[in-house]
């Protein structure tokens, strides 16, 4: 007996139907990758914005206790910050580097109603921790005597301010625009790599302000 062959129109449709089922599974993989990867993308999001402000206060520890005039010594600190021994980035967390780590130097002045804190420009900064002590001795509150550390995680270039570094998804197929949160840590200045024998520096008493 002769086998039964599928018509043309009945080929025709078999092929259409094949043709839907491999559209509907690409719908279904794009749901479920983009559902996947945006999990991924809001946990690596979280981890950052966690992350981060460990970064500065590991900054700002560090600072606390280092030589500000050596400029090698302060790339040691941004390194350490985001947790390297050398330039580059923080782990997992893209586009972060150690060039975002940015540390000021406050003093303590009168101002309004009471004591202020107040950025130094590094064009007023003591030439060395040791000429800082002598500032500090003889004027506690003068505009040039460090007293405060402040680290921020800030867009490389933002000048005497600090722009958000933009957050930076790993996978295109999820963009999440959002600027990384302004993670802050201010410290009272310790050591600041002053040499044994020195008094430490007095304590500053607490500000009105920032």
């Amino acid at each position: 007996m002769q086998a039964c062959k599928p018509s043309a129109g009945a080929g025709r449709i078999l092929r259409r139907q094949a043709g839907g089922a491999a559209v509907e599974f690409a719908l279904v993989v794009l749901i479920f990758l983009t559902l996947i990867f945006g999990t991924m993308e809001l946990a690596r999001a979280m981890y950052i914005c966690n992350t981060l402000q460990e970064v500065t206060r590991r900054a700002a520890a560090l600072a606390a206790n280092a030589d500000f005039s050596d400029a090698d010594a302060m790339d040691r600190v941004r390194a350490q910050a985001v947790f390297r021994t050398s330039p580059g980035f923080l782990m997992f967390a893209q586009p972060v580097t150690d060039a975002h780590i940015k540390i000021d130097y406050l003093a303590v002045t009168p101002g309004g109603a009471g004591l202020v804190t107040m950025p130094i420009s590094a064009g007023s900064l003591p030439a060395n921790p040791e000429h800082n002590q002598e500032i500090c001795t003889g004027d506690p509150n003068s505009a040039d005597c460090i007293r405060l550390v402040r680290v921020r995680v800030c867009l490389p270039g933002s000048g005497a301010g600090c722009d958000p570094v933009p957050y930076q998804s790993i996978v295109s197929l999820v963009p999440i625009p959002f600027p990384l949160p302004l993670a802050t840590t201010i410290v009272t200045a310790e050591t600041l790599g002053r040499s044994a024998g020195l008094p430490p520096s007095p304590p500053p008493p607490t500000p009105c302000g920032c």
